[in-house]
């Protein structure tokens, strides 16, 4: 089990980490923006459960993998961006009305949500490496299980993550009720999702490793 300095420390980089715009806060307000608070925070569960998985990963060495065996690293990368394109390309093909302000998220799997969220950062090798560099610098061997401590690690980021993200989201909430209010603009988060899912596609493919 971590100190309860170390967790201190600990949580003050993750406020930075997390504050800081990056894919998974994009995400995260595009899908409030089209489907509603509800979606954004189910998207939200389903990335928190990625960074669990990366963190178990972490401590029981698999992360290494993707530096020992570069080829592994690639392929996660690639389906990663099929992945994320194919998803692009569901949203520009479903209905309008699946996507409009009006529309129950109910007209929406919450599993199907969940795990785009879920698969999304699973997905994403940068993840792995990014909680692989992190992790280990507030993580010792005398401080009891490495699993525990990873997951006490995680817990901490996560929490942090889903307050700021949790404004993200309320924010979000409010622009697509504006936009809601505009008929003329009712595809407009819809196109917004799936450009956010092609741009995430296209970083991942074209970041390498850096």
């Amino acid at each position: 089990m971590p100190d309860f300095s170390t967790i201190i420390i600990f949580a003050a980089a993750s406020v930075v980490l997390t504050a800081t715009p990056g894919p998974d806060m994009l995400l995260i307000a595009s899908r409030s923006i089209c489907q509603g608070r509800a979606a954004g925070f189910l998207t939200y569960a389903g990335i928190a459960l990625g960074t669990y998985c990366h963190a178990l990963a972490a401590a029981l060495g698999l992360s290494q993998l993707f530096l020992a065996v570069p080829v592994a690293y690639d392929l996660i990368r690639w389906a990663g961006c099929a992945y994320l394109l194919y998803l692009a390309w569901k949203t520009i093909r479903s209905e309008g009305s699946g996507f409009s302000p009006s529309a129950d998220l109910a007209r929406l799997s919450t599993k199907r949500i969940f795990g785009e969220g879920l698969a999304t950062n699973l997905l994403n090798p940068k993840m792995a490496l990014f909680v692989l560099a992190l992790f280990p610098q507030f993580m010792k061997p005398e401080a009891g299980s490495m699993i525990l401590q990873a997951f006490v690690l995680a817990t901490v980021l996560n929490s942090i993550g889903f307050l700021v993200n949790g404004a993200v989201i309320l924010l979000s909430g409010h622009i697509r009720t504006r936009v809601g209010e505009i008929g003329r603009f009712k595809k407009v988060p819809q196109y917004l999702l799936a450009t956010v899912f092609a741009g995430l596609a296209c970083r991942l493919a074209l970041g390498g490793r850096n």
